[in-house]
Order: structure tokens, then C-alpha cells, then sequence
């Protein structure tokens, strides 16, 4: 199933795309997608109905975050050996583990905002996944099963905030609109193996990452359990995983950074597109 919420910000309503990729209202089944429709329970609850039976969405909405604002958004770093290289930093021997805020968050065609302040603006590529069942010290085996599904992200990344001005990571990753995830999300028995998908994100179309998950350091099913050994994952939790090269702080000899009125396109094999342009802080 591909799940999805519509409409203004704030007011997004549940939808799920049927076999001709329209939007049907799930509204009437569930409140939202929230940590209730992904639990097991809740996506039975959608799998019983006749999507074709269901409300059609008219028109083109906007689409909001796939899923509603987390408790948790959790953010792997430096998950592709490539990508540690070209940012000059060692393979880490375990995963490396952020916090981007909630508030970041945004629907995929959302435009991604630059901040006060803001000189290195970055793109990542990320594959997310969406986490339907409470999970406190899986075992290995077990990791995947508390997943609902999986998601494209863009790890939206200001990289003075994050590299030269001290502490940790999380002031170049929260900031307002970084967190765009979506179109939709993918429960995982459609998903199957979240290790075989394709990657890539353009700028003004021109490419600029291409990659394949298969390449993780980190596989999905080692971050869902690495992470439940330290915190506590709830349903409807976010964690995107990591990106491939090609961010635009690695590009030699001259690093390449976002300005306003560029565009940024990125997809994920199954998990659809997003299409994000540059502006200029708004009050």
C-alpha cells in the first residue's frame, strides 16, 4: 500500500493511491497516518478496504509529509563509504546517530527554505523508514519486523551550522522545512528488500547522486536494532539512513551549494519523487 496525506499544511487529510495512482480519502477509516494507521492493527484495518471503493481525491493537492510530525526524527550519518570520503571523514565502526528536528519536516514538494544566516546549503539523498511497532532492544532477527514501510527523504543539510560552529550535527539538519519525506510511504511487504533500491537526486536538472542502498555501511534491518539498544522507537517514527556521494559539499575542487531559485528532484525505486525549489527565508 502507499499511503499519503493531502491538502494545506495543518490540515492534511489520510489518503492511499489506488492502481491508477490516484488519490482515494481515508479519512473515514483512519484519523491521520500516524502511529494508530501504522501500527499492525491499523494497516489490517486499511488493507480490508476496497480502495477502489473509497472517496477520489479530485484535482492535484498538495501533499503533506507522508506521515504526521514524529516524536522521533532520527538521521543516520556517514551510512556510504563513498560519501564518508568525500566528505574526509573515516567509516565509522558504528552508526552514527542524530536528531533532526520534528519541526523540519515538510511535505516532498514543499519549497525548502534558506535560513538566517545560511552559506553552505546542502542536498542528501536518503532512503526513510517509518517504524509502526513500539521497540525497545530488538534482537537482529526481529528489527524488521517492528517497520511499517519505507519513504524517500531529503536530508536537507546547512553545513556551516553543522561543521564550523561547534557541537553536534543537529543545528545544520533541523531547520525549518530540512525535512521533506514523501510522496508517499510504502508499507514494506511492497517494499520487500529495502537493500536493492536505485537513488538519485538532480539540481537544475543535472545529476548529482546516484546510488543504491545496497551500498549501505549500515543495513536497515542493523539501524532499526542499533537504535533500539539506546532509545525507545515509537510508532510513526522517522529514520532516514544515509545518503550515497555526490552532496554538494564534496564536489572537487570547488564545492557547490544551494541558492535560491534552484531545484531540487530526487526519487527512490517504488517510493515515487520529490521536487523541492530554493527560497529565500520567509517570516
Amino acid at each position: 500500500m502507499k499511503l499519503v496525506r493531502y491538502g494545506q499544511p495543518g490540515r492534511e487529510k489520510p489518503g492511499i493511491i489506488d492502481a491508477d495512482g490516484r488519490i482515494r480519502d481515508l479519512s473515514k477509516v483512519v484519523k491521520d497516518i500516524d502511529g494508530e494507521a501504522l501500527s499492525p492493527k491499523g494497516l489490517a484495518k486499511i488493507k480490508k478496504q476496497k480502495v477502489d471503493k473509497l472517496p477520489l481525491v479530485k484535482g492535484d493537492p498538495r501533499l503533506g509529509s507522508c506521515v504526521v510530525q514524529p516524536r522521533n526524527f532520527i538521521a543516520i550519518g556517514l551510512n556510504y563509504s563513498d560519501h564518508a570520503a568525500e566528505s574526509g571523514m573515516p567509516i565509522p565502526a558504528e552508526p552514527i546517530i542524530f536528531n533532526k528536528a520534528p519541526s523540519s519536516i515538510c511535505g516532498p514538494n514543499d519549497d525548502t527554505m534558506v535560513p538566517k544566516g545560511s552559506t553552505k546549503l546542502d542536498w542528501e539523498i536518503e532512503l526513510g523508514i517509518v517504524i509502526g511497532q513500539r521497540a525497545r532492544y530488538l534482537s537482529k532477527k526481529d528489527a524488521l519486523s517492528v517497520v511499517a514501510g519505507y519513504c524517500a527523504a531529503n536530508d536537507v543539510s546547512e553545513r556551516a551550522f553543522q561543521i564550523e560552529r561547534g557541537g553536534q550535527w543537529t543545528k545544520g539538519k533541523g531547520c525549518e522545512t530540512f525535512g521533506p519525506i514523501g510522496p508517499w510511504m510504502v508499507t514494506a511487504d511492497e517494499v520487500g528488500n529495502p537493500q536493492k533500491l536505485d537513488m538519485w537526486l538532480d539540481v537544475n536538472g543535472e545529476r548529482k547522486q546516484t546510488g543504491n542502498t545496497s551500498t549501505m555501511i549500515f543495513s536497515c534491518a542493523h539501524i532499526v536494532w542499533y537504535c533500539s539498544q539506546f532509545f525507545v522507537l515509537e510508532p510513526g517514527d522517522v529514520i532516514v539512513t544515509g545518503t550515497p556521494p555526490g552532496v554538494g559539499l564534496g564536489i572537487k575542487p570547488t564545492p557547490q551549494f544551494l541558492k535560491p531559485k534552484d531545484v531540487v528532484t530526487l526519487g527512490i525505486t517504488g517510493l515515487g519523487e520529490q521536487r523541492q525549489k530554493v527560497v529565500k527565508f520567509k517570516a
